[in-house]
């Protein structure tokens, strides 16, 4: 596919993404919000609770139902097609960005996987997850939700540690999100709606419903309300290569996972008293301490030692226009873009002086760059542009 029309359609993917995304987190924030608030000291008969809210302009009175009106409403709103739509726009943006472009995108460079079987996995993986998943919580730890909660920390960590041995930093990171994203709309699709359908059919006949029912859809609800802000994370971490770039990328993830679970848990308790309140500070604490720890150190990895020779820009020169320039530049020659990726062109010397942080950042701390390494910069090179850049970026 023509480049041009490539990024317009990852563009209507990606914001229709956005968009059915925000719905369906925003909804979900709100009817967790909704049930924490709600007015339970003394209800009317019938009644679990109730609450006075204003906004817009206008006061709303909202009431909860212990279980049902005596009288079913003829309109009843179902909340569905926000999950399913985020579903399909993930997927469909998966498939744009990652199964078109695998060699670029997914795969590891210096990965022996072709691009079918980098799919293959990437689809596999989504299936197994599911399956373990609800296989998890229709055993006998469903009925431990702490446990459950760790165990399933831990089996993700696992797999993003599997996906950092065969895909890109970027490519792992997103198939950890796709299979939470799967495991959140699975939950929606096979256990929360079903309940709700079976239980509204059975107070519509007059029957009492079976309670076990919304008790599953409550756990997998929990489950997704804490699935929030990781996923959020890593639907922006593409932007961030000192997280997936990282040697260590899948431990990155996990502290980063573990802080936002941290953090969805204050707010889901706070209504109830402040004695998670320490989770804030822990967790400002903890992305200071996350981003010395994941610091690039200066003199080790790729960056040669301040005892080498003085590097002169014409070695420079010729390294970016070798390495980078295909993609990086005014009227770039690489097929795969009609304008350089983020606006970033290496086209004189001062825009390679000025974006030298950003060069040391993505091809030398973190080697992201070039995307799959599709222009085979060697580590001697990543070397040379380290050492340039530790002696100051000199273009003299």
């Amino acid at each position: 596919m023509d480049p041009h029309y490539a990024e317009w359609l990852n563009l209507a993917i990606r914001w229709a993404h956005m968009v059915t995304g925000v719905a369906w987190i925003g909804a979900s924030f709100y009817f967790v919000w909704l049930e924490n608030h709600l007015d339970r000291r003394s209800p009317r008969e019938g009644l679990a609770g109730d609450l006075w809210a204003i906004h817009g302009g206008g006061i709303y009175h909202l009431e909860k139902y212990a279980l049902a009106p005596d009288n079913m409403p003829e309109k009843l709103h179902w909340f569905k097609w926000e999950a399913y739509t985020t579903w399909l726009s993930g997927m469909a943006l998966l498939a744009v960005v990652y199964y078109f472009n695998a060699q670029l995108y997914l795969v590891a460079p210096g990965a022996d996987l072709s691009s079918l079987a980098a799919i293959g996995i990437s689809l596999g993986s989504l299936i197994v997850g599911w399956l373990v998943y609800t296989t998890l919580c229709e055993s006998p730890l469903g009925k431990k939700p702490i446990l459950l909660g760790a165990l399933l920390f831990v089996l993700l960590i696992i797999a993003a540690w599997g996906f950092s041995q065969v895909f890109s930093g970027r490519g792992a990171y997103i198939h950890v999100g796709a299979i939470i994203g799967t495991i959140m709309v699975g939950n929606v699709f096979f256990v929360i709606m079903p309940a709700q359908r079976k239980m509204v059919a059975s107070l519509e006949a007059g029957e009492l419903p079976d309670p076990s029912l919304p008790a599953k859809g409550l756990l997998r609800s929990r489950h997704n309300n804490y699935f929030t802000l990781p996923i959020l994370f890593i639907m922006i971490s593409n932007h961030f290569p000192s997280t997936y770039g990282h040697a260590y990328n899948w431990a990155v993830l996990a502290a980063l996972a573990a802080i936002s679970v941290l953090v969805r848990h204050y707010f889901n308790t706070r209504h109830i008293s402040q004695k998670f309140a320490w989770t804030i500070p822990a967790a400002a604490l903890g992305m200071v301490c996350l981003a010395f720890v994941a610091a690039p150190q200066k003199n080790q990895g790729n960056a040669a030692t301040t005892e080498s020779i003085k590097i002169e820009f014409s070695e420079v020169a010729v390294i970016i226009d070798q390495r980078c320039s295909s993609c990086h530049a005014s009227e770039p020659s690489s097929p795969l873009f009609k304008t350089a990726p983020a606006g970033v062109m290496f086209d004189t010397p001062a825009q390679i002086k000025s974006l030298a942080a950003k060069i040391n950042a993505q091809a030398v701390a973190t080697v992201v760059m070039p995307l799959g390494n599709m222009t085979h910069m060697t580590e001697d090179e990543r070397k040379i542009l380290g050492q340039w850049i530790i002696e100051g970026a000199n273009i003299d």
